[in-house]
């Protein structure tokens, strides 16, 4: 459900990992606010850090994003994002982890 997820809010530097398997996904310089009610990041932690996949449910033609390591969704991926990629990977809290820079 939007604007409920514990990542949502956060503004700490840190790593954004798989929930399931702990694969590294986004680094929190890339994350922002997109005003969607779920966590937003302009870009991954390297090109192979999500796996892309279309997803035409819901009467809808989308982007999915899934942990390449273990298959997990992670959220859908939109072309409204910020510079310099364009990219809006919105991804669910509940997917992620997030281990906080020491």
């Amino acid at each position: 459900m939007p604007f409920t997820g514990k990542l949502l809010p956060n503004k700490k530097k840190g790593t954004y990992s798989c929930a399931a398997c702990g694969q590294m996904i986004f680094a929190s310089d890339k994350k922002f606010d997109s005003q969607s009610g779920w966590p937003s990041f302009y870009d991954v932690i390297s090109s192979d850090s999500v796996e892309l996949v279309t997803d035409d449910s819901h009467f809808m033609h989308r982007i999915e994003a899934l942990c390449p390591s273990c298959g997990s969704h992670l959220g859908h991926v939109f072309d409204d994002g910020p510079e310099p990629t364009g990219k809006r990977y919105c991804i669910n809290s509940a997917s992620l982890r997030f281990g906080e820079d020491e």
